[in-house]
């Protein structure tokens, strides 16, 4: 089967080269439609094509410019055409898309394309954080034949918006292997992926001085603004972090927090979970279901530092941290990218027209 995948603006370049390989892996032919990956190296394509071919200018010249959005604004018409003529040049079998960078703009391709064949889209965001997007969403979730979501609380969420329960597909969200690690020990937290205001690192700021004896590493690149701290048990790497130090960093922790205040799945779960290292996550999304799912950590609710330092308190104790640990351990072997891929390959075969 002709799979293209669609991430114009490599929203998440780790998920889409690991579900295209695993597709690949399968025997399908596939081709991910992106853009160069504008915080680092994304992972070299291994059973599968990638095509850097939307806003080429400002995701290389203009990285990290004032004017990479007003570039990227007036690249978008003619990054939407390229994507439109190649998606109808390779002639898929299903167009699967990620992402949307604009999806009250976006619509309009979307539906040109789901003229022709098969739409799929993955929500990574059941719901789009940018006002501007809110009204037309019903719209885009109803140009796609099916919508995958990470949760079951996602499902109830479009339901609640009106598309069709038979419309919506659950795949849970796989973990990212990493190496073998010595069990987690110690009392150092890990913060650790792109640093936006919607992960509530100030929350985990807040709480650290009442975890007793913690320290907290907070490791990523600062897209948005970062929380003033002077905090001297917290350690400070703000620049993007490459994947062959990510091993370092989690041989370090005891364990990883997550304390976001919205989103329905993380990368960096999966990342903590496929190193096998314990959680400490807010109930949100998918996160909270997969933590109490197999018992990989604490869940808390959202923007309540006293919980998040009595959650981080309690993990911290070695007999919690290694119960933890084997319910990471647990959740890595069950959510991998081969069942992953095998799930998508029968809903691909559901809407192949």
């Amino acid at each position: 089967m002709r799979i293209v995948l669609v991430d114009p603006l490599a929203y998440t370049p780790p998920y889409d080269h690991s579900l295209a390989q695993a597709l690949g892996e399968k025997g399908h032919d596939v081709t991910l439609l992106t853009s160069r990956f504008p915080h680092g190296r994304a992972p070299e394509p291994n059973h599968y094509g990638r095509e850097e071919l939307f806003a080429p200018v400002s995701t290389r010249v203009f990285r990290r410019s004032p004017l990479r959005l007003a570039a990227k604004g007036l690249e978008y018409a003619p990054s939407v055409a390229r994507l439109v003529r190649r998606i109808e040049r390779i002639d898929p079998d299903v167009v699967h898309v990620q992402w949307l960078p604009r999806p009250e703009l976006d619509l309009r391709w979307l539906r040109r394309v789901a003229d022709d064949r098969p739409l799929v889209l993955t929500a990574h965001d059941v719901l789009p954080r940018r006002r501007r997007a809110q009204p037309v969403w019903p719209d885009v979730l109803e140009t796609a034949e099916r919508v995958i979501v990470h949760s079951h609380r996602a499902v109830e969420q479009l339901v609640e918006l009106g598309l069709g329960r038979e419309r919506i597909a659950r795949i849970a969200h796989p973990v990212f292997e990493g190496e073998k690690l010595p069990p987690p020990e110690g009392r150092t937290l890990l913060f650790f992926g792109l640093i936006r205001d919607y992960k509530g690192l100030d929350v985990l700021l807040e709480a650290l001085p009442e975890i007793p004896d913690a320290s907290l590493v907070v490791a990523g690149d600062p897209v948005d603004p970062v929380p003033k701290s002077a905090d001297p048990h917290v350690e400070w790497r703000l620049r993007f972090i490459e994947a062959d130090e990510v091993s370092a960093l989690m041989t370090r922790a005891a364990a990883v927090v997550l304390p976001y205040r919205q989103l329905d799945s993380s990368g960096v779960l999966a990342t903590a979970i496929g190193y096998g290292r314990p959680v400490v996550v807010t109930d949100v999304g998918s996160l909270g279901e997969i933590v109490r799912e197999f018992k990989a950590g604490e869940v808390v609710p959202v923007d309540d530092a006293k919980a998040l330092a009595e959650a981080c308190t309690r993990l911290l104790e070695p007999k919690t941290l290694a119960a933890a640990a084997a319910g990471a351990k647990k959740a890595a072997k069950a959510l991998t990218w081969e069942h992953s891929a095998a799930d998508h390959d029968r809903l691909y075969r559901e809407v192949r027209r």
